[in-house]
């Protein structure tokens, strides 16, 4: 078998990006072990060069702080094709369809094989920042014929995120599901004196796990749980991860039973508070995959999700509920969830995860970096 080299380029990533970070990750380590170099390129504060716990080398570019984004930092695209000459790689793999757009030219101009992962919808993205919803997909379908055109192969992890490929014709699209890590996440994780202490009494704990931004809209799990308690339910609400929208939740969530954790930062302690939670709320309505509901669903614990995100694709009747993006759906559908008796819930939500699992992910992406 030949050895190869896979250099991994990421901007957005950092001691708390989740998702992203957990993705690249799992990623590396499988290329890893099917034998191959791997070297991460991120950002940070300060030049680092170091052997991760897979073996792959993590080098990281001082890159300043992008404002508005709660502390996320991009490397200028010059030092990063600077490093990729010195790395001397035999295939690139873009998590950034932004920032590091141009990687996909220098790949070709070099004769190097390239793959980006659009971990996001642009059009989306556009539409809820910036511009009018025709304007948006304007814009995000000359920027993303642009892209496709300059990498060999685009990978989509749903047929959500590859949508906007579709509607342009992009013939070099292919679809590869993320993972979930099932020994760290499972339903063994479950805590009784940990429910006790978060629950305090209450008859159901809700979970809402991940990054505080708008994009995450996490107001709606904050007014599912105002629906519910109006309605005589005894729910409490915990809210595990920080980001810039944190002091607006708490003030809507005053007065309400709901606990911000705040990050945390061990995996073993988010296993233990998704095992231990009854029902997880992903209200996002971008998300193109929805790592933080498959940690949940790993964890037998069933995902109420946004009917306009990609988990519709992944959350089933039996494990969870796709539903419009307003507290009165959410509010309904986890109270159907909860009406069910909890062994065969929480057995079919570990069903579902166990059909997302890290291997079979490494195993498309190495098929889509032609390894």
């Amino acid at each position: 078998m030949t050895v190869l080299h896979v250099v991994q380029l990421a901007n957005f990533y950092g001691p708390r990006s989740g998702g992203l970070r957990t993705a690249l990750h799992h990623l590396g380590a499988g290329y890893v072990a099917h034998g191959h170099r791997v070297t991460l390129v991120v950002p940070g504060t300060r030049s680092s060069d170091t052997t991760m716990p897979s073996g792959a080398r993590r080098i990281t570019l001082p890159a300043p702080r992008i404002p508005g984004t709660g502390g996320y930092r991009a490397v200028d695209p010059w030092r990063v094709r600077t490093l990729l000459t010195r790395l001397r790689p035999d295939r690139i793999e873009v998590s950034d369809r932004l920032t590091l757009r141009g990687m996909g030219t220098w790949a070709s101009r070099n004769g190097v094989p390239s793959v980006v992962i659009s971990h996001e919808r642009l059009d989306r993205l556009l539409e809820q920042f910036l511009l009018p919803p025709s304007v948006a997909t304007r814009v995000a379908d000359a920027m993303n014929a642009r892209m496709a055109a300059s990498y060999d192969t685009v990978v989509c992890t749903t047929s959500f995120a590859g949508a906007e490929f579709d509607r342009i014709g992009a013939a070099n699209v292919r679809r590869v599901p993320l993972g979930v890590d099932l020994r760290t996440f499972a339903p063994t994780n479950a805590d009784a004196s940990l429910r006790g202490e978060l629950a305090r009494g209450a008859d159901a704990l809700l979970v809402h796990c991940g990054r505080l931004s708008p994009e995450k809209h996490v107001e709606r799990s904050v007014d599912t749980l105002a629906e519910m308690h109006t309605s005589g339910h005894k729910v409490r609400l915990v809210i595990a991860g920080d980001g810039p929208r944190r002091p607006a939740l708490e003030r809507r969530a005053a007065g309400l039973p709901v606990t911000f954790l705040g990050f945390v930062p061990s995996r073993l302690d988010v296993a233990r508070l998704l095992a231990t939670s009854d029902v997880s709320l992903a209200p996002g309505p971008h998300e193109t995959f929805g790592l933080a509901a498959l940690e949940a669903l790993a964890s037998g614990t069933p995902v109420v999700v946004s009917a306009s995100s990609a988990l519709r694709e992944i959350v089933r009747p039996d494990c969870g509920a796709a539903v419009a993006d307003h507290a009165p759906a959410f509010a309904g559908a986890v109270h159907t969830l909860l009406s069910a008796p909890e062994p065969t819930r929480r057995a079919a939500a570990r069903a579902r995860a166990e059909d997302f699992d890290w291997p079979r992910a490494v195993g498309g992406m190495l098929s889509a970096l032609r390894l």
